[in-house]
Formats: C-alpha cells, structure tokens, sequence
C-alpha cells in the first residue's frame, strides 16, 4: 500500500474540508452583518478609475485583478464602486469631485479656496465637470453619478489605497464640519452637519504623516516644471478628451480645447503655473510631510466614523550579506539604512533605499533626514518604506488616537489592522500579484465592514 499517497489524498480532503467550513464560516458571519452599506474605492496618486486604461484590462484595484468584482460578490451580493478623481490634484479637490461624483452635480471646488489659489488659475466652477443624478434626466449625458441617494439614512464605507486615504480624511471633515475658510459661495459640501453619511473610512499604505519621496524627488530633480514634463510625458497622455487617461484639471483651466492640437496641449499643461512648488493646491504639497502637518491641522478624527488603517513594508535593514534585498540595486548596505528587497516592484527600487540609483550620493527613502525645526523632523523612524510611503506615516496621523484592533471597531479613533510584511505599493492592490496574494486583504476588511 502507498501510505505516502494514502495520507496526501487525506490530506487533501482535510485542507478541502476545512477551506469550506472557513468559507462557510466568513459567509456565515457577512450574513448575520450589521449593514450591507456600499463601498467606494478611493486610488491615491496618479491612479486612474475603471474606465480608463481601455484595452489593456489593467485595473488600478487589483493590476489584472479585479478586487471591485470579488468584493461585490463574496459572501454575498453588496455595492461596490470605484472612484475617479484627480490623480495629481490636492486632498481638497479631490475630496470636491469625490463628493459630486457620488451625489451628482457639478464640481464647486469653494469661492474661498479657489480665490486663495487664483494666482495658479483656479477655477471655483469649471464647465461640464458634472455628473448626472438622474438618468432619465440627463440632456448633456454627463457621467451618471455614483449613488445620488447618499445621506445620513444611505451611509457609505469608503475604502482607499496611498492618497485615497488622505482623501476620504478630507471630504469627511468637510461634510460634518463644513469648510475652515468661511464662505464657499453656497455649495453643498461646504455647509457641514452631515454627520452618519459615512460609517467607516479604511486606508491602505497611506501617508497620513507624508512621504518623504515628495522630498527625495524635489532635491533630485530640483526643477519642478522638468519633474511636471516628465509626469505628463511618461503619461503620455493626460488631455480631457483623451480616452486613456485624464489629469482632470478643468479646475485649473488644463482641459484641452476643442480647437486644441494634443500637442499644442501638452506644451501648455507642462508649462502651467499649476504644477509650481509654492503651489499648496496640488497632491505634491499634501504628500509631503510638511503639507501633511498642514493638512492635519484642520482634518481630524470625526467621532461619528470607524477609521481602520494597513500599513506594509517591502524594504530591509541592510547587511554586509545574506538579506532578500536586490544587491544590483545596492551591493554596499550599511546596517543603519533600509534597502529595497528583491520582489519590490522595479520601478520602485531606485528610489526606496539609502540612494537613489542612479545619482551622485543623492539619498534614498532608506536614509532620508532632516533636522530643521522649521520643517517635520525625519528621523531613523521613516527609512522602512513600501516604495513610495514611509511605514510609520501609515498608521494614523500623528496626534490623533490609535488602538491596535482587536476584533472591535471603535468610532473616532483609528484602529490599526496591523501590516503586511515584504508587500510593496502596489502589492496591497493586487498589480503583479495572484488574486490568492490580495483577495483575503479586502475579504478581511469586508468581514469587519459589514460586522459594524
């Protein structure tokens, strides 16, 4: 008799079984839920939604997974829906079009704001930025929004990868506190007291304190209107027009005229004011740590929302040898600095460890520091990183309240769901990655979703 085979049949039939009553079990619990509210997915910077990327089945939630699809059918049937706002655009403006993108109407980005940035060319209310609320109502066949009958009794669970969660941070304060400015002209946002329309807010690698590769890059490529040419040229892309991919910054005046040549718009988006660094009305003043400090300082923890948080970590302690990080990228380590491990993503490693390769002793994510009393302290503290945000800026914000979760979820702190360790960026969204790598990230945040 083949014992060795014997025993893998039973085996087998063991793991089988017990998969089964694990999967009995997680539908078990979804259908004794609290609530089956719908989920928005909230993509960070440069992200782009579902109907961008054509052609190419490439999705933000998941690479050549599709994370919305399994979330809207696992263990039951629920609402899911993924977002699509400005992927260089400031907390602000994307909290803006998040908002009307799921309520319906047209974007008012605030009389207030957008005066204190008028010198970029800010526009308060930018034509045809809309979205229709009704679709037996829609002369100018707007993009029909998200889900119009959002209110206190329609709650939602907003769910966000990198800036998303910043994001969602932002339009949470603005819908139960109104906006720090003052008069905004009367838009609907801006009143505030819209307490219970969201009932939780979960963050995935999010810089909540900041990353420093917003600093790292800026003291490498120093002119920034050479780093803004080279997003748009690596985009390629980027006119409002253009089916792939869309900058969305009607906001500032960047949407490509009807008589415009693509190339005549590129030129002009690459040279506008919009992408100067003493603008603080864009994603590379929010992702730095300084403009972290500042968004913090009027974005707080609501006490009417469950806020859950993942952090991850793809790089490693360096060592004279023997460690999983890629010695091309870094064959000299030094123990004090973190370096890029192996299975990183490619297009992250030079820039995640103690130097950016290549480059004449420029530092990396791995040594990064500064001093300056000025400025947001960078210690030793932030060298761990996933590639493009530093592991402690994704716990929490700094001087807000944090637990480890426990198996409760409590409202108005945050709740710290632990991290995944050598997961990069864009592991924890599934690029790259099998669906048996991603599919129990977002099955775990469901389970505690629909428990609430």
């Amino acid at each position: 008799m083949n014992t060795f085979g014997f025993s893998m049949k039973y085996a087998g039939k063991f793991l089988l079984t017990m998969l089964f009553i694990v999967s009995t079990a997680f539908a078990t619990s979804l259908a004794r839920a609290g609530n089956n509210y719908p989920v928005v997915l909230v993509h960070g910077f440069l992200g782009f939604g579902p109907a961008e990327l054509p052609g190419t089945g490439f999705k933000y939630w998941g690479g050549f997974n599709d994370i919305q699809a399994h979330m809207q059918v696992t263990a039951g049937t629920h609402k899911v829906m993924s977002a699509a706002v400005g992927p260089v655009s400031s907390n602000w403006d994307r909290a803006v079009e998040l908002y009307y993108q799921i309520k319906g109407g047209c974007a008012d980005y605030g009389a207030a704001h957008t005066a204190q940035f008028a010198t970029y060319g800010a526009i308060q209310k930018p034509a045809n930025k809309c979205w229709a609320s009704d679709p037996n109502n829609n002369p100018n066949r707007y993009p029909l929004a998200l889900y119009p009958e959002w209110d206190a009794s329609h709650p939602l669970h907003f769910v966000s990868h990198s800036q998303g969660g910043q994001t969602i941070r932002t339009l949470i304060q603005l819908l139960e506190g109104g906006s720090p400015n003052g008069n905004e002209g009367g838009g609907s946002l801006y009143t505030g007291g819209k307490i219970g329309w969201v009932n939780s807010a979960t963050s995935i690698s999010s810089p909540h304190d900041g990353t420093t590769l917003r600093d790292v890059i800026i003291d490498y490529v120093p002119k920034i209107s050479e780093l803004a040419g080279k997003i748009v040229e690596v985009a390629g892309l980027g006119g409002s027009a253009n089916p792939l991919y869309n900058f969305k910054l009607e906001q500032f005046g960047l949407a490509q005229g009807s008589a415009e040549s693509f190339r005549d718009f590129l030129t002009r988006v690459k040279g506008a004011r919009f992408w100067q660094l003493s603008n603080r009305d864009s994603a590379q003043w929010d992702l730095g740590p300084d403009g972290a400090r500042e968004l913090n300082g009027w974005v707080k923890t609501s006490a009417h929302v469950v806020y859950l948080s993942i952090a991850n970590v793809a790089t490693e302690k360096g060592s004279f040898c023997c460690n999983d990080t890629d010695r091309l990228i870094a064959p000299l380590q030094s123990s004090s600095y973190q370096y890029a491990r192996n299975d990183m993503i490619f297009f992250l490693k030079p820039t995640a460890g103690e130097w950016i390769v290549p480059s004449i002793l420029q530092r990396g994510m791995g040594s990064y520091t500064q001093s300056s009393l000025s400025r947001v302290v960078i210690d030793n503290t932030w060298f761990a990183n996933d590639g493009v945000v530093n592991t402690v800026s994704m716990k929490f914000p700094k001087a807000q309240l944090v637990r480890n979760y426990d198996g409760t979820a409590i409202r108005g702190v945050w709740n710290y769901l632990g991290y995944y360790n050598r997961y990069d960026h864009f592991d924890v969204i599934g690029w790259l990655q099998p669906s048996t790598a991603v599919y129990p990230i977002y099955d775990n945040i469901a389970r505690i979703l629909y428990g609430l």
